[in-house]
């Protein structure tokens, strides 16, 4: 994230409103002019306020196409927010709504990458320029940002739930514990999910689908009271046998079911009345030694996608094989 600017830039014709008592600018800026001067916060920036998800070149190319018709070719407004960076000076008096920017930093982008990306496609295959229109907030910090980035992509086909989980992850304690095991060296996740909701080749298990199945595994009222460091430590340490018990079936996603959700909930499921089961009553903590033993009677299971668990599907589905896995880990 860079905000500096090498020079500053002013942008003319720019009405001046109140949004909800914020101070918001609206205008249009030719698309060369706009490409330098904003930034982006990426979702796994150091700082811990990122939010944005890559560019899918895809709808960038789509968009460059979408601008090829010409006129009829309407898009909406780009949302900045110019974090006091950006100064308003009206022409006179007798408008004091409208007048010009003077921009001394860079501005966030808020909403617009895919837009942006088309946009700068298009001006440089065609050779031409276009006026992009933009809605920037003078000041807004940076949770606000990321909740208003969130509701704008949630409300809307956007960001899918999966990174709206991500953004939550500071107030929201399963999504901190979800967020936790995908980028935690030690968890079994660590290498096969997914934060941004998006699955590639060796990462199908995105941040929502742990989301809902850790609501699985501690939905027990036992586990309700624990912290969520104290239910972080059990997902790892649960998930992390049941990998140790199948450790070539943890990692063949394509021929077996170990690690589809529909398994994976069925372990959460069945796991939570274990990990009940093994709570020391005047302790409150967890007998992880009696648990491995229970889950190592889930050896000789058959995970394969061709074999008993094929036509497993659904949430009744993992309700049927967890109901199954209970009788075999704690009879």
């Amino acid at each position: 994230m860079n905000p500096i600017l090498q020079k500053q830039i002013v942008i003319e014709n720019v009405l001046v409103s109140k949004i909800r008592g914020k101070i918001a600018y609206q205008g249009n800026i030719s698309a060369s002019t706009i490409m330098g001067l904003y930034y982006v916060k990426p979702y796994d920036d150091p700082s811990g306020k990122g939010y944005q998800r890559p560019v899918d070149q895809k709808r960038s190319h789509e968009f460059a196409i979408y601008l090829s018709k010409g006129e009829d070719a309407l898009f909406t407004p780009i949302l900045l927010n110019a974090a006091s960076n950006w100064e308003f000076v009206s022409y006179d008096r007798e408008r004091p709504a409208y007048g010009r920017l003077i921009c001394k930093g860079k501005a966030s982008l808020m909403d617009g990458q895919h837009r942006l990306g088309g946009i700068q496609r298009y001006i440089q295959e065609t050779n031409s320029e276009i006026n992009v229109p933009f809605l920037s907030f003078h000041y807004l910090d940076e949770d606000e940002e990321i909740k208003l980035f969130d509701t704008i992509n949630t409300k809307a086909k956007g960001i899918g739930s999966s990174l709206s989980k991500y953004l939550r992850r500071d107030s929201d304690e399963l999504s901190w514990v979800a967020t936790k095991l995908l980028i935690q060296n030690d968890s079994p996740f660590h290498n096969n999910g997914s934060i941004i909701g998006k699955r590639n080749k060796g990462r199908h298990i995105t941040l929502q689908n742990l989301y809902r199945t850790l609501s699985l595994l501690f939905k027990n009222r036992k586990l309700s009271v624990i912290t969520k460091e104290e239910k972080l430590s059990l997902a790892v340490s649960y998930f992390s046998k049941i990998k140790e018990l199948f450790p070539s079936e943890w990692m063949d996603y394509k021929g077996q079911r170990l690690t589809h959700i529909v398994c994976l909930d069925a372990l959460s499921i069945s796991g939570s009345q274990v990990l009940a089961n093994c709570i020391h009553e005047n302790r409150k903590q967890v007998d992880m030694v009696a648990v491995s033993r229970h889950v190592k009677k889930l050896n000789g299971i058959d995970w394969s996608s061709e074999g008993p668990l094929k036509y497993v599907k659904g949430l009744s589905g993992s309700r049927s094989l967890a109901s199954e896995l209970v009788d075999q880990m704690l009879n």
